[in-house]
């Protein structure tokens, strides 16, 4: 589940691809069009400029910007720069990888659940870009719903 933090994310990076084109763009605006805290927002966009995702110009015309093209970055990497692992276990995650206490993973079935769920939504998250945010497109959800039907869950 997606933490309120990365919904913030995502809502300020789908404003910044919508006006992608206008240059830098004041976090108040994002703030204020978004609904999002202006205190929490300066630290989520400030954690994506690190992670070279955006960018920022300071002085008059300055503000947050997309760093490359909206095509070049998924929204696994957005995911992990804001939460941390999208794996539903340590054991199983790709990048921050645990071993679970007291588990051997070699016979444990949940494991070898968890690491499909993890396969299947990877199947998703990295073949989805900052692009796919853009409204007027099919959302996030709505894609991730098709392909995980609620009944299976």
């Amino acid at each position: 589940m997606l933490t309120q933090k990365a919904i913030y994310a995502f809502r300020a990076l789908t404003y910044l691809v919508d006006h992608i084109d206008s240059g830098p763009v004041l976090i108040a605006d994002i703030a204020d069009k978004k609904r999002i805290p202006l205190k929490f927002l300066e630290n989520i966009l400030l954690q994506l400029k690190k992670a070279g995702v955006l960018d920022s110009k300071k002085g008059k015309g300055g503000g947050y910007f997309i760093r490359n093209r909206p095509e070049e970055t998924s929204i696994a990497t957005i995911m992990r720069t804001v939460d941390g692992p999208i794996a539903p276990l340590p054991c199983v995650s790709l990048y921050f990888y645990e071993r679970c206490h007291n588990c051997d993973e070699k016979n444990c079935g949940l494991h070898d659940i968890m690491e499909q769920v993890r396969d299947a939504m990877l199947g998703i998250l990295e073949n989805k870009t900052m692009a796919d945010l853009k409204t007027g497109k099919e959302d996030l959800v709505s894609s991730l719903k098709k392909a995980v039907p609620r009944k299976s869950l």
